[in-house]
């Protein structure tokens, strides 16, 4: 099948053909015949299938149609801003020949960005793509006119629920126009989105693609080793593939900082991003990614959906995440429209439980990598026979090697941070990111990296003391829009 099969526009065929899109995937073959004819549409599909485009192509080509931009007509409400910022880039692409304007409304920014989004959303700006706290903050201030919208969408419903925004999203609805077209795409369909759906959607279709199920081409595998050596073993396995896109998950920010400090020491080009880092920061950061100035990026799960960046060659699950969902979302990040791409996990004997949770998801078993001289297996009798690192006294750690246990369950990355915590939110500047962490030279206590950048001893005896603290982090960011339209450019399945 071919784009030019749907009957879409003339101009946004012509996007698509200089942007060498290749044919459409099973969610956009499925999806846009449904959202043409005008039907309220459930889009269920794991990540890097193409929804957005799916929903983003027949909505241009309703808008280019129908003649009318001078008012909202459609809005994309999303998760992250992540995810807004992605895409917007989508829209602006594919509606480079056809005039159709956009902007990402998120989180935060000073009090020109707020004026700018402002300004587009009084202005009839044609495509609004929003998260909801600033979304709402917008409509506060009584100049949001949605009377007219024509076009609803909820993408990754199920994290919007997940963050508790469903009182925000309750709000937005009733300002809308009632006589919408409602889209709603999910990854996973728990019961909590069918209620949502049930009350947004009238009479929708129905599209389903492989839930939650790795993409084909992902090459999966995994090292069993102790905890004090994963940062060894990654640094070995990063250190041949010097131009290569890969990406680094940790389940916590202390982890994640820790971590990016170490492959700093070692030389590599690396950057970092969690909520903790300032949006101004994290979109440098990502830039550099894009532009290749950057090999190794390490985050924590706030990227495991909301990245969006062609040709990531390698995933690296440096800490086994909590849920299967999240191991699928995480390696979701590469092997996008249908390229091949490489999974490794690192386990240990702490992560077993956590593991084999995934495998029974997966329902197979993800290949076991033997492991390179002078390491240790992580768990008893599997990877090189080596013994459980329960077992045996660990050796005295080094300053680069940043205890591991005990780790404050508090401080990891916290889906639910945005309900409304009181605590102020930790920043790291970007002075600290550019601080690379001293290689030891003898052994000393471990150092871990304070959210500041301030460097202080770990006494492993205050471990247990230590399991008691909470940390809550909340996250902002800062909007975006005064774009100008920029050339084409080759866009691959995006999400």
């Amino acid at each position: 099948m071919d784009f030019s099969d749907f009957g879409l526009h003339p101009d946004i065929l012509d996007g698509i053909e200089v942007m060498k899109y290749p044919a459409p995937t099973p969610i956009q073959e499925q999806a846009i015949p449904y959202i043409l004819e005008g039907r309220d549409l459930i889009g269920t599909a794991q990540t890097g299938t193409g929804k957005t485009a799916a929903f983003v192509l027949p909505i241009l080509h309703h808008i280019l149609t129908s003649g009318e931009n001078d008012y909202i007509q459609a809005l994309v409400i999303v998760p992250t801003r992540e995810l807004a910022a992605q895409i917007d880039q989508v829209i602006e692409a594919y509606s480079y020949y056809t005039g159709v304007s956009s902007i990402a409304i998120y989180g935060g920014g000073d009090g020109k960005e707020f004026a700018r989004e402002k300004n587009a959303l009084t202005g009839g700006v044609d495509m609004v793509i929003a998260t909801p706290g600033r979304l709402i903050a917008h409509i506060n201030m009584g100049y949001v006119d949605m009377s007219r919208l024509r076009f609803l969408i909820l993408d990754e419903a199920d994290r919007m629920l997940d963050m508790g925004f469903m009182p925000d999203l309750t709000k937005i609805i009733d300002k809308i126009n009632p006589r919408r077209q409602s889209l709603l795409f999910s990854a996973t369909m728990p019961q909590e989105v069918m209620k949502l759906a049930r009350t947004l959607l009238r009479d929708p279709a129905m599209v389903k693609i492989a839930v939650s199920k790795p993409a084909e081409g992902v090459d999966q595998s995994a090292f069993f080793i102790t905890d004090a050596q994963k940062t060894g073993l990654l640094a070995e396995m990063l250190a041949d593939k010097v131009g290569q896109r890969i990406i680094v998950f940790g389940s916590t920010k202390r982890s994640v900082n820790s971590l990016y400090q170490r492959l700093r020491g070692k030389g590599l080009q690396v950057g970092m991003v969690s909520s903790d880092i300032e949006q101004e920061m994290r979109e440098k950061i990502m830039l550099d990614y894009r532009n290749r100035n950057l090999d190794v990026l390490v985050a924590t799960d706030v990227l495991s959906r909301g990245i969006d960046v062609d040709g990531i060659d390698l995933v690296v699950n440096y800490d086994v995440p909590n849920d299967a969902e999240d191991y699928v979302h995480r390696i979701g990040r590469t092997a996008r429209a249908a390229r091949k791409g490489a999974a490794i996990t690192l386990v240990s004997s702490e992560d077993m439980r956590k593991f084999k949770r995934i495998e029974a998801f997966l329902g197979k078993e993800i290949p076991r990598r033997p492991l390179p001289p002078g390491f240790s297996a992580g768990s008893s009798g599997e990877g090189s026979g080596g013994r459980s690192d329960r077992n045996r006294k660990k050796p005295p750690q080094r300053g680069g090697e940043a205890k591991r246990s005990g780790r404050p369950e508090g401080d990891r990355e916290n889906p639910n941070r945005h309900k409304g915590h009181k605590n102020k939110p930790d920043r790291i500047s970007g002075t600290a990111l550019n601080e690379a962490a001293a290689p030891a030279t003898r052994p000393a206590p471990a150092r871990t990296e304070a959210p500041g950048g301030n460097a202080r001893p770990t006494d492993p005896a205050s471990s247990d003391r230590k399991k008691s603290r909470k940390r809550h982090r909340g996250s902002r960011g800062r909007g975006a829009n005064g774009k100008p339209h920029l050339p084409p450019v080759s866009l691959q399945t995006r999400e």
